[in-house]
């Protein structure tokens, strides 16, 4: 195993009705003129509004930049920037799913440091000291409440940029199960699909280590036995909040190992057919699994260990529960189906072969075995 240096910089209160604490939480980092960072759906289901409330109780100004939208690229960071500067905002609030927290924390890098988010692509890249961020996730998914990276793209070349700076993370993260259930049924399935494809790549990268694997297998647990339950009983509030547990764990996960190559063959479907993140991950990921586990021994034993914690007994049973589990979730639609070009095929793999998160997965990829996985999955 890897050697690791861990530093849980996030502090996690959870708990039906923790968003009660928000109030607390901003008088203890020094908020007195708050900016909400949300979405549309958000502000219409009345979750903004009870922040804004909480806040005021505590005595501060509050405004809300509720624009946020899926897959946020550098001007929507942009048009943040500006809601923030508007008010002189010492203290920032995600709140939402993975876009609204990586809104805020891309506007953060900005307001704080200043350039352009090209400049922070990468890790570290943040001289100066940032603002507090409160983040407080309405989705079971990315996990971004616990980490230090901004996912942001560039809408010329479609490249999602991992900002990382551990000044970026959220101070306290709050997970409160009752946000979770306005979600609709499919941003239920999209999200939750996208926390356990965490769980099962952050087990076998190359940078794991054994406090990573501790949080991945733990919230792989979690997901194999919640996820179903919530697409059956939305309203299941001990489901929604294993599910968000299993969300942030996989999250701290991430943050120690990284992901691996169900992420980049996903990230071109998403930029180029606008197919939702949690869709396409789901998809390419027991293709994945497959050939990891037939060309890594090692691969193979994260995989079965894995499985055998969530009462299975080899990797293609795992293979063939993460097919059921996405099946159940409405999300197993072939690519042909998902409008992907079979002649596009070779662009994207060439395009997976560049992301990030490939050099990270535990076997090597070319672009011919990426062009292989896109049409097993066609």
């Amino acid at each position: 195993m890897n050697p690791f240096d861990l530093q849980l910089r996030t502090r996690l209160v959870f708990g039906e009705g923790s968003v009660a604490r928000l109030g607390e939480f901003c008088q203890q980092y020094g908020g007195t003129r708050v900016l909400v960072v949300t979405d549309p759906g958000i502000v219409r289901a009345g979750h903004a509004e009870r922040a804004c409330e909480i806040l005021r109780a505590a005595g501060a100004q509050v405004s809300v930049y509720g624009s946020v939208r899926e897959n946020p690229t550098t001007e929507d960071v942009g048009r943040c920037v500006e809601a923030a500067r508007e008010v002189d905002a010492d203290l920032l609030v995600g709140l939402g799913g993975g876009s609204s927290m990586d809104t805020a924390k891309g506007a953060n890098f900005l307001l704080t440091n200043g350039g352009r988010m090209q400049d922070y692509w990468g890790i570290g890249k943040a001289r100066l000291p940032m603002l507090p961020l409160i983040a407080i996730p309405t989705t079971s998914g990315t996990g971004s409440e616990c980490q230090s990276f901004a996912l942001i793209s560039d809408p010329v070349t479609h490249q999602k940029m991992a900002c990382g700076d551990e000044k970026a993370s959220a101070r306290v993260s709050i997970l409160d199960p009752e946000l979770t259930v306005s979600q609709p049924v499919r941003v239920t399935a999209c999200t939750g699909v996208d926390a356990l494809s965490h769980a099962v790549e952050t087990a076998v990268t190359m940078k794991r280590n054994a406090v990573s694997v501790l949080f991945s297998r733990e919230a792989f647990k979690l997901c194999i036995g919640a996820l179903p339950a919530v697409l059956r009983e939305p309203g299941n509030l001990r489901a929604r909040g294993e599910m968000q547990l299993a969300a942030a764990y996989a999250g701290i996960a991430i943050e120690n190992s990284m992901l691996g190559c169900a992420h980049s063959a996903a990230n071109p479907l998403t930029a180029h057919y606008q197919v939702v993140h949690g869709q396409a991950v789901g998809r390419m990921l027991p293709h994945v699994v497959r050939r990891n586990a037939l060309k890594s021994p090692e691969a193979a034993q994260g995989y079965l260990e894995h499985a055998r914690a969530a009462g299975m007994e080899s990797v293609a049973e795992l293979v063939e529960r993460l097919e059921a589990i996405v099946r159940e979730a409405g999300l197993f639609s072939t690519l042909s189906e998902l409008g992907v070009s079979r002649v596009k095929l070779g662009e994207l793999a060439k395009e997976a072969s560049k992301q990030w998160t490939a050099q990270f997965n535990p076997v090597e990829y070319t672009v011919a075995d990426f062009e292989e996985l896109y049409l097993e999955a066609f």
